[in-house]
């Protein structure tokens, strides 16, 4: 069946601190992926949806250390969330708080609808609680008595009363949709992750917190707030509730960090299919970042704030940065150390000496060209597939093998003698349409760069593309 409409979420991110390039990683991909699929589809039959996660223990203590109220404190947050993305040219179509009176609602009336459908009890729990991720987790998860996600912190034995949901009753049948495919959860390794979990020892969740009153109550019962992730994952469903748009359910896409991929690919399913809702279709876990070999981290002093980035490089070159470091999926590092060798080389010395030379040598032979559209095929496969950086090295190959026809072929020289004329417009003509190719495979990852490549053939004006540091 063709694709219609596309619906393509990053995870809304927890409102405690200011984002960082992790934050900054998914939400660029997720952009390829909304400007790529706006220019097959039309943009009205794409959402793009980021934003923050805004509840929780977490964000209450936090509140409370900088001598504010919680709604205080998130709202201080939004500007750096929201000024960092729109200076990286995310082009998102709704920024979700989880503060949004619409979100509330719908969580509301959601967690009342699975309760009346009978899969919401009251219990006793009892378990190992991490602040950090605002979970409880197994002991067998443990590294050294620490959660692995946060081995700073000590996690807390707690004993509450809870309501739970029946999440027991679902995961057999999302582990047959995700063997089955018809729940596509990738990359494989991250699939097989979720699969050999869904096959252990699983209990039901615990799906509210009593007397913590940073949170959305719940409904039946305002002595508890519901499990910030609970009320955090509805916000794909209540978003599109509150833009008016809800045939554009389910999503095509939703991208994470592989520390939360359970809770979107197990627990965000079996919560879906207790309302009788219609599953994602692709689940995608991207794995971690290190900054120059070491883990990115406060106390090192490595968190890089993509702000500084693009206020040092621009916008496109640190999309570039980003999506060129590592096989989306896998884990990798990113070279901080050597930003400015890859700015030169690949930007400046590369695609940005390709445009010059050849736009100034079109001029001096008099020669103009007529652009036209331009597709670049195998790009097109590369984003379809998630296989960012493929995409990126496709072009790249591209700007390679077009400065070495250059060299070849030194059109320098061939502009002093009028007997070469017709292979000196061969020569200019295939870098012309070269140029073309790589400004369409570039017009969903660096879009301001794609624009400026096909001005610059157009009006035959030679700027610098990317200014030398």
């Amino acid at each position: 069946m063709p694709q219609s409409k596309f619906y393509i979420t990053t995870p809304i991110y927890y409102a405690n601190d200011k984002p960082h390039v992790g934050h900054a990683y998914t939400t660029v991909a997720a952009d390829v992926l909304a400007r790529y699929w706006r220019e097959k589809l039309g943009k009205d039959n794409v959402f793009f949806l980021t934003g923050t996660d805004e509840h929780g223990q977490k964000i209450a203590e936090a509140a409370e250390r900088s001598g504010q109220q919680p709604d205080q404190f998130v709202d201080s947050l939004m500007p750096a969330f929201q000024e960092r993305f729109a200076a990286l040219n995310v082009s998102n179509d709704i920024f979700m708080r989880t503060t949004k009176r619409g979100h509330i609602k719908f969580a509301q009336e959601f967690l009342a609808e699975l309760k009346a459908r009978g899969y919401i009890y009251k219990g006793e729990y009892e378990g190992i609680y991490c602040v950090g991720d605002e979970a409880y987790i197994a002991e067998s998860d443990l590294v050294d008595g620490k959660c692995p996600h946060h081995p700073n912190l000590t996690p807390e034995k707690r004993q509450e009363e809870n309501y739970f949901f029946k999440f027991t009753e679902f995961a057999p049948r999302i582990k047959e949709l995700i063997e089955s495919g018809e729940l596509e959860v990738r990359p494989e390794a991250r699939r097989n992750e979720v699969l050999a979990r869904l096959g252990g020892d699983l209990h039901d969740l615990s799906i509210s917190r009593p007397g913590l009153e940073w949170g959305v109550p719940v409904p039946w019962d305002d002595s508890h707030t519901m499990y910030v992730w609970v009320e955090a994952l509805l916000n794909y469903a209540s978003a599109l509730e509150i833009e008016s748009l809800p045939s554009l359910w389910p999503p095509d896409v939703q991208l994470m960090a592989k520390d939360i991929l359970w809770f979107h690919a197990a627990i965000w399913p079996a919560l879906l299919l207790a309302n009788e809702r219609t599953l994602p279709k692709t689940i995608f876990a991207h794995g971690f970042f290190t900054i120059d070999g070491q883990k990115m981290s406060k106390t090192l002093g490595n968190v890089i704030d993509p702000a500084e980035l693009v206020e040092e490089y621009g916008s496109d070159a640190t999309r570039y940065f980003l999506l060129s470091a590592v096989p989306f999926g896998n884990d990798g590092d990113l070279a901080a150390s050597r930003f400015a060798e890859i700015y030169e080389a690949d930007l400046a010395n590369g695609l940005g000496n390709l445009l010059n030379r050849t736009v100034t040598m079109l001029n001096r032979a008099e020669l103009k060209l007529a652009t036209k559209p331009t597709s670049f095929t195998e790009v097109e496969q590369a984003i379809e597939n998630l296989e960012f950086d493929k995409g990126l090295k496709l072009i790249w190959d591209v700007v390679r093998e077009a400065n070495k026809d250059l060299e070849v072929a030194e059109p320098w020289k061939l502009i002093k003698d009028t007997e070469n004329r017709e292979q000196l417009e061969q020569v200019l003509g295939r870098a012309f349409g070269q140029l073309e190719k790589i400004a369409a495979g570039l017009k969903v990852y660096l879009p301001e760069t794609s624009a400026k490549i096909v001005h610059q053939l157009e009006t035959g004006k030679a700027e610098s593309l990317f200014p030398r540091q």
